[in-house]
Order: structure tokens, then sequence, then C-alpha cells
């Protein structure tokens, strides 16, 4: 976590950073084998170089990118879990749960679609 620490310290509503830290600290230690890094001045995790989810945070929700791929597979469950999305990102409210489950399919499905991309992102 400490590649994250920096970033976290930037975020001024102290329940935005426990929050992102929550969820940045799940992803970390459920998933040992993604490259934790800042990019693009935003946390993201990978998978031999190659990009499988990005966090962020907004003033109203918490941002989920795991590119539009991702988002149209899980787009059912994504509006069942109560939350927001647009083509490139899952907007989670501050003040709603994280479905930890449906994060966890996510990443694992960017694991296992992209084991065969060659680029950072998907083309």
């Amino acid at each position: 976590m400490d590649v994250f620490a920096e970033y976290l310290a930037q975020i001024d509503n102290s329940q935005h950073r426990d929050r992102m830290e929550e969820v940045l600290t799940w992803v970390t230690r459920k998933f040992t084998n993604l490259k934790p890094k800042i990019a693009w001045n935003q946390p993201m995790f990978t998978d031999h170089g190659k990009f499988i989810i990005g966090f962020s945070v907004a003033k109203h929700h918490l941002a989920i990118a795991p590119e539009s791929v991702g988002i149209s597979h899980f787009s059912d469950e994504i509006v069942q879990a109560g939350y927001d999305h647009t083509k490139q990102l899952v907007r989670i409210k501050w003040d709603s749960p994280v479905d930890f489950s449906l994060l966890e399919k996510m990443i694992e499905f960017n694991i296992s679609d992209k084991a065969d991309c060659s680029t950072f992102w998907r083309k």
C-alpha cells in the first residue's frame, strides 16, 4: 500500500480517504498477483503490464474503471448493486456499500479476458 500513500494523503475528506483505502487494501490483499501503481494520477492495478482496474475519487462517488468491456459485461449486476455507470466507469456513492463480490468478478473477468492481450488497454 506504500505506492498509494501519497495519493491517499491528498484526499481531503477523511471518509472518502478511508473508503478508498479500504478498497485499495482489499484489492491488494485479494489479488496479490496484480501490480499496484499510480498512473494518470489515479491508483490502478495491472497484470503483466496490462491495465486491469483503476479507481478515482469524485465529489459524490468513488469511481471504478474496469474498461468499457468490463462495464458492458457486468451492466445488469452493476445496476442491481444500485450503482450508476457510464461506458467507462462505475460510480459508487460514498454512502453506499461496496459490493466486493461484484468487484472481484470484474477484476477476475479482466484478468482472464486480457490474458492474451498484448497492449495496456484493450483495442
